[in-house]
């Protein structure tokens, strides 16, 4: 008990003289592993959300829909309610297929169902704002209603006859808005719809008056609702040509608008937990001396390896695990936003799964771990008077270096050298830098998509959904990577000012201004992330290629040219006032600090 006392105490008087640096890493892991939860959890939601919305409606199990009419259809779709296996059902009804046009003259196609004024036992649509269909008026679909901006006592006018909206209500019978027709005139394919109701005399009396295309339809209830398949299969020969959707493939088509979500999310958490691992890895480095010579006062009161090993990586650890408990509970009061983004659906978005919780943790301690071994590795093997005499690490000494940075303006050789010294932090810079230019190609691939509106004429009246819904989200990701990547580069920018502050320090004395130095200081940031610019163009239209359809359209190669540019000029303004800072220090300061 007396070890566990301890590390805790090391620990939090760590976090308190570190507040920072702890902040930074709480949010960086919150920020991926919320990223993640949310990618992995989207099925999970949509199928949650169907089911609860099919138990409120009593959705049916099996929809037969035949693009023809008349006697025999009729009769062919009342004749599968005396399946052995049907336990109730709905129908047959009629679909009449029309356009709607609202106030503000917004157009769309809609597929009007002809309904009783009861609804029966079997596909029972919930109202969720005023009533349920009365004569001469009609009720719209909520998803539909919401994307028109219409509620209820606006009015409508549907192939040309005025109509008040007398109710909203969902329905799990059809897909979601805006995939309610379910199957076009005549049996064809459908377009992009939404769905009213009308009490059946309104239904077949606007499709006979306007003569309208009309379709059947009845709804099924089975003794086994698993057996979807095999009741259509028993039904497959028949004279009427019959169509079945059954409550499987409705749930599977409520996520093909989140078909993009979900890599967007999934890949966007694995560059946000990069980029915190670079981030982090350079608070780590730059704590490295910090490090040692605390693990060196371990050694000396006779602390053993495993419990320095122990003080060590606990801070790192704790604070990845409060970032990943940030993150969940942060992706738990964002889903049902992402996972619904029509409003066809109703209920609770269910909590994350066990595997998603496991998988998010295995994230963040990656995160602190990769973070943080190797200081921590280094810290263990230095001797005990080395760790408690530690000074900032000292490069080895490069002549052909000094031949070449010799040739070059003062704040271009200090740059080069300070790159030169820390190799593999320019490697973590370049990237950086690299991620964030292929997240914003990205970006720019899905804004440069042609996106057809659900309008009658493919206009922009009503957006697509998908589109918006996917432009939003690989925004949001963007923006969180940009957050990051300049929370590292001033992190990186720091560190080598804290680092090189000795050499700095030589440098002034020799005649360097404290403009060549913050000159300087910015250069060994730009030097990296000039090739990591570079790299990020191929990089970024390979990503987007991999998971892009064949006719996907590329952005203008200027445009991602430009973006590359933008990460440097930013780079270079983000450096500049750590950089100036680090320059301003007194050198007899800094030089009496590090000969003490």
């Amino acid at each position: 008990m007396g070890s566990i006392v301890l590390v805790v105490r090391l620990v939090l008087a760590d976090v308190r003289r570190h507040q920072v640096q702890a902040a930074m890493l709480l949010l960086a892991v919150a920020v991926a592993t919320a990223t993640m939860a949310l990618g992995l959890s989207l099925r999970g939601v949509s199928d949650a959300l169907y089911e609860q919305t099919r138990a409120a409606t009593a959705g049916p199990d099996v929809v037969a829909l035949s693009g023809d009419t008349g006697p025999a259809v009729t009769a062919a779709l009342a004749s599968l309610a005396d399946d052995p296996e049907v336990i109730a059902h709905h129908g047959p009804y009629r679909v009449v297929y029309a356009d709607l046009t609202t106030r503000d003259s917004t157009s769309s196609p809609v597929v009007v169902h002809g309904f009783a004024d009861k609804p029966g036992t079997v596909n029972r649509p919930l109202v969720t704002s005023g009533h349920w269909v009365r004569p001469g008026g009609t009720v719209l679909e909520r998803g539909f209603a919401t994307a028109l901006g219409i509620s209820v006592g606006d009015h409508v006018t549907i192939a040309g006859l005025p109509y008040p909206v007398v109710g909203i209500a969902v329905t799990a019978a059809t897909s979601i808005y805006p995939w309610a027709a379910q199957i076009g005139p005549g049996g064809g394919p459908s377009d992009y719809t939404g769905l009213a109701w009308m009490t059946r005399s309104d239904a077949r009396t606007l499709a006979s008056s306007q003569d309208l295309p009309v379709t059947s339809a009845v709804d099924l209830k089975l003794r086994d609702p698993a057996a979807t398949e095999a009741f259509r299969e028993a039904h497959r020969v028949s004279p009427i040509r019959i169509n079945f959707h059954s409550w499987q493939f409705t749930a599977k088509q409520d996520m093909v608008i989140l078909r993009n979500s979900q890599p967007i999310l999934v890949v966007g958490s694995w560059l946000l937990s990069f980029l915190a691992i670079t981030g982090v890895a350079a608070l780590a480095a730059g704590r490295a001396v910090e490090q040692t010579r605390r693990a060196g006062l371990l050694k000396a009161v006779g602390a053993a390896p495993a419990l320095i090993a122990t003080v060590l990586l606990t801070e790192y650890l704790a604070l990845a695990l409060a970032g990943d408990a940030l993150g969940l509970v942060i992706a738990r009061l964002t889903v049902p936003a992402i996972a619904s983004p029509t409003a066809s659906r109703i209920g609770d978005a269910a909590g994350l799964t066990g595997a998603i919780v496991a998988a998010a943790t295995v994230l963040a301690v990656a995160v602190a771990v990769l973070s943080s071994l190797r200081p921590t590795l280094r810290a263990m093997r230095t001797a005990t008077v080395t760790a408690l005499t530690a000074t900032a690490h000292q490069p080895r000494h490069r002549p052909w270096l000094t031949a070449l940075s010799a040739l070059l303006p003062t704040p271009l050789l200090l740059g080069l050298r300070l790159t030169a010294r820390r190799p593999g932090r320019a490697v973590l810079q370049a990237c950086s830098t690299a991620t964030t230019v292929v997240a914003i190609i990205a970006l720019l691939t899905l804004y440069v998509q042609p996106e057809r509106g659900y309008g009658l004429d493919g206009s922009s009246a009503l957006p697509n959904l998908r589109g918006e819904h996917d432009r939003r989200l690989m925004l949001a990701v963007t923006i969180l990577l940009i957050a990051l990547a300049v929370v590292n580069t001033i992190t990186f920018t720091w560190t080598t000012a804290m680092e090189a502050r000795a050499n700095m320090a030589v440098a002034r004395t020799l005649g360097a201004t404290p403009g060549q130095i913050s000159a300087g200081l910015s250069a060994a940031q730009l030097l990296p992330a000039l090739p990591g610019a570079i790299a990020g163009i191929p990089m970024g239209i390979a990503l987007c290629w991999f998971f892009s359809v064949r006719n996907t359209a590329a952005p203008p190669f200027a445009w991602m040219l430009a973006a590359a540019l933008a990460i440097l000029l930013a780079t270079a303004a983000l450096t500049a006032l750590p950089a100036r800072l680090a320059a301003r220090r007194p050198v007899a300061q800094t030089l009496s600090a590090e000969t003490a």
